[in-house]
């Protein structure tokens, strides 16, 4: 019921994006017509599309955002041809001469009663229409209160709790909208009451929309509109639900609802007093395994079993792993066994030849589920990367932690589960209970918490944040940027890229990022993109070659190569800790960059 409630509100506080601005004219524009056969009918199509293009979302991945930018073109059109008929009364009149044929011709078929006006049918008819033409411009000013129930039908695959909480959150922004309508409609009576017949209000609406659809197409709901919302009702739908559920660890979404790499949020408990959370779920539905045959619950019983959810190229994943794989190695004799559930976040980490690579490089010996259906991660129920579930000899989970950090804690966990299963301790007491001390270098490392100022930045579109080239973000398409000043946590682009869902990807050589970030770490998920081919590129830190500061990926003077998708260290300042202007400038075109991460 508090989600209903949650996701209710959250759709309210839509019509206060800023990026919901080049929509209200439609909205407006339907004012006067009557409720019944106008506003009702308008209303019912816009949630009836935003509803249908969330679910889609929701379950279909990646293509539907794109199939949703192709409706987003057709809807265009219709609302240019709508805000055309406004101005031009005999152009309306031969836009609409179809639609009155058909109606008709419906009205005739059903035995319309004599008497009934006859333009009912095309009134509810262009309304509807226009409802479902501006649902799909509608559609991308979704909040964090849709990322998080979009996130649970991504994950957890479509069902009747989500399709409620959808037709909630479609209610809410179908309440405030009407609101809006009934407000609107009043002060439209009395500007027709002012200026007579009301023929220059009509064309004034139909200018309002053509310049919102304007501006929709060059992309100002979502790029330079939607640069000024950063305290707005994002904010507002982040603290609700903070405020209904502040103990609870929220995964952070983006609008389009995939998920964000999990924050250290590793659940205190101070003995070892281990409950039973549940049991052991199948370990079915892995695409293949790696360093290991298929591996079930039944064949584990008597053993003391970690599972670590983890995805190659998330950061806080990459700093666990030093832990996983020494607890592996330093507990394996008393039957500790680890399982690595590797769950893509991008869609390069499906490929099995990535997670291959990214096995060796890490050095993980232990067996390896290939997730990328989502399989084990829908069993467990699990929401974060990484996240550690403890099991005992008897099968049942008596611990997670969730997120980075809390190794010791986690350590202690282990050896607690293994003196119940009688395991012998090897090396004596003190030798197991003194915790691992792993190898870790480069974007291994441990962070540097004291001195983080910056968070995880996405470059698609889907979950870009702080984008401030002024020329402003378009959606799969070419686009030349520039950038010049940069507060701090803000980025942008140089040269000519394709901003995608996920990726940005560079068109011509000599094309830039930049980001005025504070942290120690400063690391950027690449690709060399379709061909494949390396991308060279030069770091500079303030404008300068980054020396000392390099990261484990370039050299002093800033050198790197893109040559496979991962994650690349490109700063470790050596000194202080401070503000620094970051860029990178590829000597070679089609590169993909997907998001920055810190330590």
């Amino acid at each position: 019921m508090a989600l209903l409630v949650i996701a209710y509100l959250g759709g309210v506080l839509t019509i206060l994006s800023p990026c919901i601005l080049p929509v209200l004219p439609f909205v407006f524009a339907r004012v006067g017509h009557g409720f019944a056969r106008s506003t009702l009918p308008m209303l019912a199509g816009m949630a009836l599309t935003f509803s249908a293009v969330a679910t889609l979302a929701a379950v279909g991945g990646g293509w539907a955002v794109e199939a949703n930018e192709y409706g987003r073109s057709v809807a265009l059109g219709v609302l240019a041809a709508f805000g055309l008929a406004l101005v031009s009364p005999r152009l309306a009149a031969v836009l609409t001469r179809p639609l009155v044929a058909s109606g008709n011709g419906l009205l005739d078929r059903v035995g319309q009663p004599g008497g009934a006006p006859t333009d009912a049918a095309p009134t509810v008819g262009r309304s509807l229409l226009l409802g479902i033409a501006t649902g799909l411009v509608w559609a991308p000013c979704a909040g964090p209160v849709l990322g998080l129930v979009l996130t649970g039908a991504a994950l957890h695959g479509a069902n009747a709790r989500t399709s409620l909480l959808l037709l909630a959150y479609a209610a809410g922004a179908v309440t405030s909208l009407g609101l809006a309508l009934l407000i609107g409609g009043r002060v439209l009576a009395v500007m027709k009451r002012a200026i007579g017949p009301g023929e220059w209000l009509r064309r004034g609406l139909g200018a309002a929309v053509l310049a919102g659809v304007a501006a929709t197409a060059i992309g100002a709901d979502t790029g330079l509109i939607a640069r000024f919302s950063a305290s707005g009702p994002a904010h507002l739908e982040q603290a609700l639900i903070d405020r209904v559920a502040p103990d609870k660890p929220q995964p952070a979404t983006d609008r389009g609802g995939r998920m964000i790499l999990a924050a250290a949020t590793a659940r205190p408990t101070p003995h070892l007093d281990l409950p039973v959370e549940g049991e052991l779920p199948p370990l079915d539905g892995a695409v293949a395994w790696l360093n290991s045959a298929p591996l079930s619950p039944g064949a584990l019983r008597g053993k003391v079993v970690l599972v670590d959810f983890w995805t190659y190229s998330c950061i806080n994943c990459i700093r666990t792993i030093p832990y996983v794989r020494a607890w592996a190695e330093k507990y394996k004799d008393q039957g500790l066994v680890v399982i690595g559930v590797h769950t893509p976040e991008f869609a390069f980490e499906r490929k099995i030849d990535n997670i291959k690579q990214a096995i060796g490089d890490f050095r993980i010996d232990y067996p390896v589920a290939v997730d990328s259906d989502y399989k084990i991660w829908q069993a467990f129920e699990n929401n974060y990367w990484p996240a550690l579930y403890f099991i005992d000899a008897k099968g049942q989970i008596r611990y997670h932690q969730f997120g980075e950090g809390g190794s010791a804690k986690a350590e202690k966990v282990i050896q607690s589960l293994l003196a119940e299963a009688g395991a012998p301790v090897a090396g004596g007491l003190a030798a197991a209970s003194e915790p691992v001390t792993p190898d870790a270098h480069g974007a291994e490392a441990a962070p540097d918490l004291r001195h983080i100022r910056s968070r995880e930045t996405y470059l698609g579109f889907d979950k870009a944040s702080n984008f401030a080239s002024p020329q402003g973000a378009r959606a799969n398409a070419a686009r030349d940027y520039t950038v010049s000043a940069l507060g701090l946590n803000e980025w942008g682009l140089t040269g000519n890229w394709t901003v995608g869902a996920e990726r940005a990807t560079l068109n011509r050589p000599d094309g830039g990022i930049a980001f005025r970030f504070s942290a120690r770490d400063l690391h950027l998920v690449l690709g060399p993109g379709a061909t494949g081919k390396p991308v060279r590129f030069r770091v500079t830190i303030d404008g300068t070659a980054p020396g000392e500061s390099h990261g484990a990926d370039i050299d002093a003077d800033g050198n790197g190569t893109v040559t496979e998708t991962r994650l690349y260290q490109l700063v470790r300042q050596a000194g202080d800790v401070g503000e620094r202007t970051f860029e990178i400038r590829f000597l070679d075109p089609g590169v993909d960059a997907f998001v920055f991460t810190f330590g």
